[in-house]
């Protein structure tokens, strides 16, 4: 269900065939603005669920898989840089 003023189709996120039975998304492409929107939000909270999710995927015009599945990504980036982070203050030190 899409809230008033928005309307999100099928026809907007194309599905490719990659083998019979099989379909795989396009990759999504982000505008500027919405990666500044998404990064902005992370930075707020790293978990976005619910009602949050909805309503910032509709204001960025994307679907909440779309929401969500950039912030798996983006945790899984920041865990990583965090560990890279914490390993070169450890070869600091020692």
């Amino acid at each position: 269900l899409s809230p008033p003023g928005f309307l999100i189709s099928s026809c907007c996120f194309p599905l490719l065939k990659a083998k019979p039975g099989k379909a795989k998304r396009v990759r999504t492409i982000f505008s500027s603005e919405q990666l500044a929107r998404l990064e902005q939000e992370f930075a707020r909270q790293q978990y976005l669920v619910g009602q949050e999710r909805c309503l910032l995927a509709s204001s960025l015009h994307l679907t909440e898989e779309q929401v969500k599945v950039w912030f798996q990504n983006r945790r899984i980036k920041w865990r990583k840089q965090s560990l890279e982070q914490q390993q070169a203050k450890l070869a600091k030190m020692g």
